[in-house]
């Protein structure tokens, strides 16, 4: 019901805005923008988005069959059952999607993101098979997406790439914001939906969240000390290092499990197109929809609304430049990216407007996408209060966000 509603809304605010721009301010061309702009999404959602998935898809989901095969993946979910069952009580002790959902949440923490989708599909599809009611979304599968839009990242690789590219001296030094922000974003997601789903904050909950938090915090406190290129250094490498080491680990325990690993590769890989056809639909409705909204205009005007309301109320404005990023990043990932780098160039990449918006990207995910992504794999029509609480979750994160950008960078 509630993409139902978001999906008409995009298309009446934009056909609404349209006609009064072309009533009252004369903008005879906004029509032809709005219908281009529908071919256009409608095109990219399939050859830049879904098809290009397909191949990290079928590999990925080929080594999840093998990890799955040589008993990696229970072996996960039963050491960390104990915090992973306060989260997801609906989920059988010990089940294999524990440590898929750990795989996921992983590859998001390290910024790999190509690596993440798919452990993902793979977790929201082992959710699905214990979901009783299979066209409405569970509480674990809301409590797992919501994380997931999350965007818990520990190495922001993307951002600090693209300050790179355009021109910065100092691209690290957005890593300890994007970091806090998305931990506080992360944070945030679990409090609303453990009231939402009444969970119990017992010793073990509130145990392993804590020590969670001081692990994060003694990594920024490590990569606090080091300098701009040790920095770019650790970046660059960890990341990508530490998933070679996952690739190799997993082929080594089919091995030692004597699992045919090429042939339970290929039988895993199989399964990655077929996800790839069944989320096409559910992509190209909701990526559409984004676009028509973005293109009428309708974000620039909630920021001009965000900018009067804050300066009204005699608070600092010198915030509102970078929020578009943090606005479009629940929409689309290309759209919020796109405006992080319009910002960047046009402030400076180490201004107080460039970081900022650099610091919206890392705080959260596209949560729309995510949404029409993860429930559209498993045929998922009833998203109950997943979008809503997501978009909680992300407000959270953008306020959170400038709080970060005025004690890190002003």
């Amino acid at each position: 019901m509630a993409l139902n509603i978001v999906f008409i809304a995009f298309f009446l605010i934009a056909f609404i805005i349209a006609l009064i721009k072309c009533i009252f301010l004369g903008d005879t061309t906004i029509f032809k923008t709005l219908t281009d702009g529908i071919f256009d999404a409608a095109k990219t959602s399939v050859t830049d988005v879904a098809f290009p998935l397909a191949g990290t898809l079928i590999f990925f989901l080929g080594l999840m069959n093998i990890a799955e095969k040589a008993g990696a993946i229970r072996k996960l979910a039963k050491w960390l059952n104990p915090f992973m069952k306060r989260l997801f009580p609906e989920v059988p002790d010990g089940h294999p999607v524990m440590g898929e959902m750990v795989m996921n949440f992983s590859a998001n923490m390290l910024g790999l993101d190509n690596a993440a989708t798919p452990f993902g599909l793979k977790a929201m599809e082992s959710l699905q098979s214990i979901n009783p009611k299979k066209e409405t979304a569970s509480n674990a599968q809301i409590m797992f997406l919501v994380l997931h839009t999350s965007g818990l990242t520990l190495i922001p690789l993307s951002i600090i790439t693209y300050r790179l590219a355009v021109g910065s001296t100092q691209a690290t030094s957005v890593f300890i914001p994007c970091v806090a922000g998305t931990v506080i974003t992360t944070l945030a997601s679990i409090i609303v939906i453990s009231f939402k789903q009444k969970l119990k904050w017992d010793y073990v909950l509130i145990a392993w969240l804590a020590t969670i938090t001081i692990l994060i915090t003694a990594l920024l406190f490590f990569v606090s000390t080091l300098g701009d290129e040790q920095r770019n250094t650790f970046s660059n490498i960890s990341g990508s290092l530490i998933l070679l080491i996952l690739i190799i680990g997993i082929l080594v325990a089919g091995v030692y499990k004597k699992v045919s690993v090429f042939d339970t590769f290929i039988d895993g890989a199989k399964t990655g197109f077929d996800v790839v056809l069944k989320i096409i639909p559910y992509l190209v409705g909701m990526l559409v929809a984004i676009r028509v909204f973005r293109d009428c205009g309708a974000l620039g005007y909630i920021t001009d609304g965000i900018s009067y309301l804050v300066h009204a109320a005699g608070w600092n404005t010198d915030f509102v430049p970078a929020l578009p990023t943090g606005i479009m990043r629940p929409f689309s990932g290309s759209g919020a990216r796109g405006m992080m780098i319009d910002t960047m160039k046009t402030y400076g990449p180490d201004s107080f407007v460039g970081k900022l918006a650099c610091t919206f990207q890392g705080s959260a995910d596209t949560t729309f996408y995510i949404l029409a992504l993860y429930f559209g794999s498993v045929g998922i029509k009833k998203v109950r209060y997943a979008v809503w609480v997501g978009i909680l979750a992300d407000l959270i994160g953008v306020i959170g966000a400038i709080f970060i950008g005025y004690i890190f960078f002003k």
